[in-house]
């Protein structure tokens, strides 16, 4: 593991303090905003309970690129050295925004990493055929297992995948497809392949809910477990065409059954390619997405899985999209999300700090320049600030 610690020198900060005066500077949660390394786009991150970061992020053509991976010991100011998470060269894609890693920390702090593979993943037959890709770090926690296709029966992958793992040994990875013999968005549905032993070995994935809500095909899903245990999905339906509203999904019993709700309801006769995130916080768990060009938040009470009401970014602009929600010791929020953002068109970051009241604070700001394809991830530093990377 003492390879993955040797450090680089290609990080460039920028402290950002937006509507702040001198004089709230020391008492202020900074907001710190950092490139991704390499040139990469799409970050995802993870903080372990010792405070590391671990992120994974996407490097090469938008079809066939490749993921690495990389921590850092020091609230993010530098990181270690890249390590390629995917054995097959070109084996990952981002196009699409939504289709690229996610990253989860298990037991003992292992981590895991599934994507979308592309069709440089190897042979993938008709239409439909995608993978669903999963690798893990190696016992020696050197370097990443050859990853595996979890898909067995529910093939159709369009939109994004992901995974979420717990300190128990316990291993997800959703995503969503057709139902067998079927096509159609409005025939979609979420499905779970399950691990009880760090990822070592996977149950044949099983529909999580028998609902008829379809899935919006393009897509992204999200899942998370909180600190109880409990696993959480967001993912975004398609029923008639044009409801396409936001479901929460919470499993109090390892994946086994799930309860499910609408928490935010948006009628649009086109797939948005959507994407949302969660986080553990002081305040519970943290929940975030978009709806109608606009990005919003909510808690989720961890006892009865009923998230509060959605609480939206301040103001508007045009098309907000794919937003991430963190909270720090202190109890205060920042929401991030891009904006301006389409089909082979960057964007701008934006971001906003809330009281531990849900209020927005004076800390706010903007910066342009966030890649085609890519995202933006956020995490709390130990400090109390903030850090976003794009």
């Amino acid at each position: 593991m003492a390879s993955l610690f040797n450090r680089s020198s290609w990080l460039i900060v920028l402290l950002a303090v937006a509507c702040c005066d001198a004089g709230e500077i020391g008492k202020a949660s900074k907001v710190i905003l950092t490139r991704v390394p390499n040139g990469g786009i799409q970050p995802q991150v993870a903080l372990d309970s010792k405070g590391v970061v671990h992120m994974v992020y996407y490097v090469g053509d938008p079809g066939k690129g490749d993921l690495y991976y990389v921590l850092s010991q020091d609230g993010g100011s530098t990181f270690s050295r890249a390590v390629r998470v995917n054995s097959k060269p070109g084996s990952a894609v981002a196009a699409g925004n939504i289709r690229g890693a996610h990253i989860a920390l298990g037991r003992n702090g292992r981590v895991h990493v599934a994507w979308n593979g592309s069709h440089a993943s190897g042979p993938v037959g008709p239409p439909g055929r995608e993978p669903m890709l999963y690798t893990r770090l190696n016992d020696a926690r050197t370097a990443f297992e050859p990853e595996r296709n979890l898909i067995q029966v529910a093939r159709g992958l369009d939109g994004g995948g992901a995974v979420a793992a717990d300190a128990a040994g316990n291993v997800y990875v959703v995503w969503h497809a057709p139902a067998p013999g079927t096509e159609g968005e409005a025939n979609r549905k979420v499905w779970i392949a399950r691990s009880n032993d760090d990822g070592k070995t996977f149950e044949r994935e099983r529909p999580v809910w028998e609902r008829a809500t379809g899935a919006c095909s393009c897509c992204g899903l999200n899942a998370f477990t909180d600190d109880r245990g409990t696993l959480y999905v967001l993912y975004r339906s398609a029923t008639e065409v044009v409801n396409r509203d936001m479901y929460l999904l919470t499993s109090r019993d390892r994946g086994q059954t799930f309860e499910g709700s609408d928490i935010s309801r948006w009628n649009v006769g086109y797939c948005v390619m959507s994407s949302e995130s969660f986080a553990q916080s002081r305040a519970g768990v943290l929940a975030a997405w978009e709806t109608e060009k606009q990005v919003y938040f909510s808690k989720v009470d961890p006892r009865t899985g009923k998230a509060s009401p959605p609480a939206a970014a301040p103001s508007s602009t045009d098309n907000r999209k794919h937003p991430v929600v963190t909270g720090n010791n202190r109890g205060e929020l920042l929401l991030a999300w891009t904006e301006g953002m389409g089909w082979k068109k960057g964007g701008t970051l934006a971001w906003q700090v809330y009281d531990e009241s849900g209020k927005p604070e004076p800390k706010r700001g903007q910066s342009p320049g966030v890649p085609v394809w890519s995202l933006v991830a956020a995490f709390a530093r130990p400090d109390g600030g903030f850090t976003i990377i794009y």
